[in-house]
């Protein structure tokens, strides 16, 4: 799900062409996850978990619906909730996956970039070529290395779907030695909504050793939780961001131990 204003770019318009420009994204979120950016040989692509944070706190903050009023449809969803494993009967929506793996050789990315389809490359503005496809629904960065920075899948299975896709593709652009191999899941981001707005200032001035408020710099609270090593982006609407998980079961735990001290920072 994103997610550092020189991370991973962010994935062009379908339809550009092979030279279209990969532009980074510039949110403030992401930066509040992750200030280090991507490595031209793509050894720091695990700091590619920020670009989830930061497409979804963009949209985190958007105007919410009335205080305790569901979304439409939310109150049938609510009401198949398992409350032993979701006692806030809230259940976070996984929207990214990032993962990575290693393709086994050396790769030249202009060949790969004009025998792939869907794929775009500009050494100029970044040194990976992107590749996306639609089932399922992800982009991979590939660089020369052989390293693959996979994201934009829902679930833990889909990613590794993906993977093997990408490897495919590689394969036949030329590739025969090409052999994927440590594969894995660095971040896991969802969302959540509380449906209650939240004081903001008061939760930081309590939790300044966990938490980061800087509403010049950024409209969210970063509040870093150790146990499970999860980021939260918590918006004064109710929107809650959490990223940097390994396992999506570490998004809901997170979260469900979040919820009572968001209930106590509840602005009435």
């Amino acid at each position: 799900m994103a997610a550092a204003g020189g991370s991973a770019p962010a994935v062009p318009a379908p339809g550009a062409g092979n030279t279209t420009t990969a532009a980074a994204p510039s949110s403030n979120a992401t930066a509040a996850v992750n200030p280090t950016p991507i490595k031209p040989d793509g050894t720091n692509n695990t700091k590619a978990a920020a670009a989830g944070a930061a497409a979804a706190a963009a949209s985190a903050d958007r105007k919410p619906s009335k205080p305790g009023q569901a979304e439409p449809g939310k109150e049938l969803e609510s009401a198949k909730v398992d409350r032993t494993k979701h006692p806030s009967g809230i259940v976070p929506t996984i929207e990214n996956i990032v993962s990575t793996a290693f393709l086994g050789c050396r790769l030249m990315l202009q060949q790969i970039a004009m025998r792939a389809r869907n794929s775009e490359y500009n050494p100029r503005r970044f040194s990976a070529v992107i590749i996306r496809i639609k089932d399922p629904k992800s982009t991979a960065l590939v660089f020369a290395s052989g390293k693959m920075v996979i994201m934009g899948s829902k679930s833990e299975p889909e990613a590794e779907q993906a993977s093997k896709k990408f490897e495919k593709i590689v394969r036949k652009t030329g590739f025969s030695s090409v052999s994927m191999r440590d594969f894995k899941i660095h971040n896991v981001v969802g969302c959540a909504d509380v449906k209650f707005h939240i004081n903001l200032e008061d939760l930081h001035m309590e939790h300044g050793a966990y938490s980061k408020y800087e509403p010049e710099m950024f409209p969210g609270l970063t509040y870093k939780m150790r146990i499970p090593d999860v980021v939260l982006l918590i918006f004064s609407s109710g929107k809650v961001v959490l990223t940097k998980a390994k396992k999506r079961e570490h998004v809901y735990i997170a979260f469900e131990k979040m919820y009572p001290l968001l209930e106590q920072f509840r602005r009435m």
